[in-house]
C-alpha cells in the first residue's frame, strides 16, 4: 500500500503519535496534512487509524475520522479498527467508531473473523452489545424483559425482524468456530448469556474440515467448548437453554467426555448424560436495556461536538460543562450528548442475579433518549 498522499516522515510521525496517544502531535500535524489521516505505515501496513484504536486513544481516533480516516479501512490481514478495538476491549473506541458508521460485518483475510468473535474471545461484554447497537430497537427495561407485555409479540427482542442479527450473532470464522464457542470456551458468562440472548444458535457445531486447529474435536458444539475451558456457570446457562449433553463430536466425544479428557471435574457431574442436578433460573442479560440505538443514531445525526454553552441553554446534568443535547424519557434529566454515550453504555446491573433486577437499580439503561430540538 505504502503511502501517495504525502510526506513519508510526516506520516510515520503521525503513526508514532496515533500509538502513543500523543493528541497534541496528532493535531498538529493533521492541522499542517489533513490527508496524512489516510496514511498507511510501510512497514505493518496498518493506518494511524488501526494504531490508536487498538491502543485505545479515543480522541485520537476521533480526530483522525474528522480529518478523513476511512474507518472501514483494512489492514494487511484485512482488519479495520473497529476489529483492532474490540479485540483490546476499547469500547469507547468502538462506540465512535460505530457512531462513524464503521460496519460491523466485515470478517478478516486469515481467519475469517468479525469484530463480533474479537470481542467474544476477549470476553468484551460491552463491545458485543454495542457491535449489536443497530439491530436492537432501545426500548425500557419492562420492554426488553417482556415484564408487564400482554404477549412475546410485544418484546423488542421479537425474531420478525431480526433475521440480520441472527445471522451476524450466528457467523462461523475459520473452522466453523462462533463467537458464542469462543465465549463459552474462555468462561465469560457475561458474554455468553449476551449471545444467548440476542439468537446465537446453541447447537451449532464446528466444521468437519478447516484449517484451525481443533483439539476439542470437528463437530463440537457450544457445550463442548464450555466443557473444554471449565466453567460451571457457563455450562449452566448452555443446558438451561437447552443445550444437549448427548451431542457427540468428530471424535465421539460427548461435552462430559471432554470435561473428563481435560480434566474439568467439577463439571463430570453436571455434564453426566445421566445427571438429575437442578439447573439455576438465569435471567435475560441487563446489556440487553442499554439504549444504544437511540442515542448513537442522535449522535450520528447531531455530531460528536457538543453545543457552546450560553445563557439560554441548560448544562448537562451530569458534566455541568457543555450545552444539553438529549433528555431521557422518564426521569427527564437533560445531558450532552458525549455524557449520555458514555452512561448509556456503561450504566448495568450485575447480569449474574437469579431473577429479574429492581427497576430502581437499573439506573438509567432502561431510559429512551429523544433529540432536544430547542437545543439544536
Amino acid at each position: 500500500m505504502g503511502n501517495s498522499l504525502g510526506c513519508s516522515a510526516s506520516g510515520e510521525r503521525l503513526v508514532s503519535a496515533a500509538r502513543d496517544g500523543d493528541l497534541v502531535e496528532a493535531r498538529m500535524l493533521l492541522e499542517f496534512n489533513p490527508s496524512l489521516a489516510k496514511y498507511s505505515t510501510f512497514r505493518g501496513l496498518n493506518s494511524p487509524l488501526h494504531f490508536a484504536a487498538a491502543k485505545g486513544h479515543n480522541e485520537i481516533v476521533t480526530l483522525l475520522l474528522e480529518n478523513g480516516a476511512d474507518v472501514n479501512l483494512r489492514n494487511y490481514c484485512g482488519q479495520t479498527a473497529l476489529m483492532q478495538a474490540c479485540r483490546y476491549g476499547h469500547w469507547e473506541v468502538v462506540q465512535t467508531l460505530l457512531i462513524f458508521r464503521s460496519v460491523v460485518t466485515r470478517a478478516d483475510y486469515l481467519t475469517g473473523r468479525t469484530a463480533l468473535h474479537f470481542a467474544a474471545v476477549g470476553g468484551h461484554v460491552r463491545c458485543i452489545r454495542l457491535l449489536v447497537a443497530d439491530f436492537i430497537p432501545s426500548a425500557p427495561y419492562e420492554v426488553i424483559t417482556g415484564v408487564g407485555s400482554k404477549s412475546s409479540s410485544d418484546s423488542s427482542l421479537d425474531r420478525r425482524h431480526d433475521h440480520a442479527l441472527t445471522k451476524f450473532i450466528n457467523k462461523p470464522a475459520d473452522g466453523g468456530i462462533t463467537a458464542l464457542h469462543m465465549a463459552a470456551l474462555n468462561g465469560y458468562f457475561d458474554c455468553v448469556q449476551l449471545l444467548l440472548d440476542l439468537g446465537a444458535n446453541i447447537s451449532a457445531v464446528t466444521f468437519q474440515y478447516g484449517t484451525s486447529a481443533n483439539l476439542i474435536g470437528a463437530g463440537s458444539t457450544p457445550l463442548h467448548y464450555a466443557a473444554c475451558g471449565g466453567n460451571l456457570k457457563c455450562c449452566q446457562m448452555l443446558l438451561a437453554r437447552g443445550a444437549s449433553r448427548l451431542t457427540l463430536n468428530c471424535n465421539g466425544w460427548l461435552p462430559y467426555d471432554v470435561a473428563k479428557i481435560w480434566r474439568r471435574r467439577c463439571l463430570e457431574s453436571l455434564l453426566n448424560p445421566n445427571s438429575e442436578l437442578s439447573l439455576p433460573v438465569f435471567p435475560l442479560s441487563n446489556y440487553l436495556s442499554l439504549p444504544l440505538m437511540s442515542i448513537l443514531n442522535i449522535a450520528r445525526e447531531s455530531g460528536l461536538q457538543s453545543l457552546i454553552a450560553v445563557d439560554d441553554i441548560d448544562l448537562c446534568a451530569v458534566c455541568l460543562e457543555r450545552a444539553c443535547s438529549v433528555a431521557s424519557e422518564g426521569c427527564g434529566h437533560e445531558l450532552c450528548i458525549q455524557c449520555a454515550l458514555y452512561l448509556c453504555s456503561t450504566s448495568n446491573t450485575s447480569s449474574e442475579i437469579v431473577g429479574l433486577p429492581d427497576r430502581r437499580s437499573a439506573g438509567i439503561e432502561w431510559l429512551l433518549y429523544r433529540q432536544r430540538s430547542s437545543a439544536l
